[in-house]
Order: C-alpha cells, then structure tokens, then sequence
C-alpha cells in the first residue's frame, strides 16, 4: 500500500511537465501539502533508520522536498544535517542531496542560509547548533 501511495506521489510531483519541476507552477497535491509543516518530525523520524520504515520515509521526504521546492528542499536538508547525530544517519543528508540535485537546482546553498538564519534568530540550542557545525565538518 506504501509502495502504491509513493508511485502515486512521485508521478503527481514529476508530471508538472517537460520544464521541469523547478520552473513550472506547482500543483498542489493535498497529501504533501498536508505534510509541509511536519518536516521536521519526519526528517527525526527518518533519522531513527529503523529498517522497515526508513526506505520509504526518505523517499517520502524527497517527494515532500521536490513538491515544496526551493524551501522545502533546503528545509528537509538543514533538518537532516541538524538533527543526524550518527555517521548512518548523516549519510542519509548526501542521499537526498544527490536525489534532489537530479532535478532541482542544487538545494545545498539555501539549507546552510537556511542554517545561519536559524542559527542568527537564535532558535538552535547550543547542542544542536554544535551538533550542525560537527556535522559539517564531517562532510567537508
């Protein structure tokens, strides 16, 4: 039934035609729209990698990331980056990266100022402000 429900997803955020996704007006699909504001929980959700659940959450949060683009793509990113306190789970940011750069325009910019706007408005507790930081590095 997931499996279904995601093959429906991604036909209706890849058919906004031959332009491409990033230039032609987005067609509102109720089930993502629904989701926007919850990106952070299912990036933490995600982030548990529990086995059954993480394959088709990431594919979900990349239907999610491309339907809302550009902010949600650098939105979904920053929360992975931020949130990943593993190498297993850091490595699930570069996947989405490298889904996302297939047919966006690279999103990675926009997370970090998205990144530095968080953290200027004060709304990352200095643990995971650290956290952020090490995981960058870790990627660099």
């Amino acid at each position: 039934l997931l499996q279904l429900l995601l093959l429906h997803l991604q036909k209706l955020v890849h058919s906004r035609g031959s332009a491409g996704p990033a230039e032609c007006p987005a067609r509102p699909v109720p089930f993502l729209e629904a989701l926007r504001p919850h990106v952070r929980e299912l990036c933490q959700d995600t982030l548990r990698l529990e086995r059954r659940r993480c394959l088709w959450q990431h594919q979900l949060l990349a239907l999610l990331a491309v339907h809302s683009a550009p902010h949600g793509a650098a939105e979904a990113l920053f929360y992975l980056l931020a949130l990943a306190r593993t190498p297993e789970e850091l490595a699930l940011a570069p996947q989405l990266h490298a889904g996302l750069r297939a047919v966006l325009p690279d999103p990675l910019p926009a997370a970090v100022a998205a990144a530095v706007a968080q953290i200027h408005a004060g709304r990352l507790p200095e643990p995971q402000l650290a956290q952020l930081l090490r995981n960058l590095s870790l990627l660099l």
